[in-house]
């Protein structure tokens, strides 16, 4: 699903670091060797048919990478 962020996201949590990330050894051949973080806080959203919702979102970052792979977990 398409979507844009609104604004700022707010409530950040970081909730898995390193080898506590399943996904990780794909994140490190794609994007590189990062100390990767698993994150997730709330923020505006529109959806791609123009809807706008408060949803908490979930996505990785790592030091000097940035943040990857955002997704929509649930709306709010």
């Amino acid at each position: 699903m398409y979507f844009e962020i609104l604004g700022s996201i707010t409530q950040i949590e970081t909730f898995a670091v390193g080898t506590g990330i399943r996904e990780v050894a794909r994140l490190r051949k794609i994007y590189g060797k990062g100390r990767w973080r698993k994150r997730k806080g709330i923020a505006k959203v529109r959806l791609s048919d123009g809807s706008v919702h408060e949803a908490e979102i979930h996505w990785y970052e790592a030091t000097r990478i940035g943040r990857k792979e955002y997704k929509i977990k649930r709306l709010l």
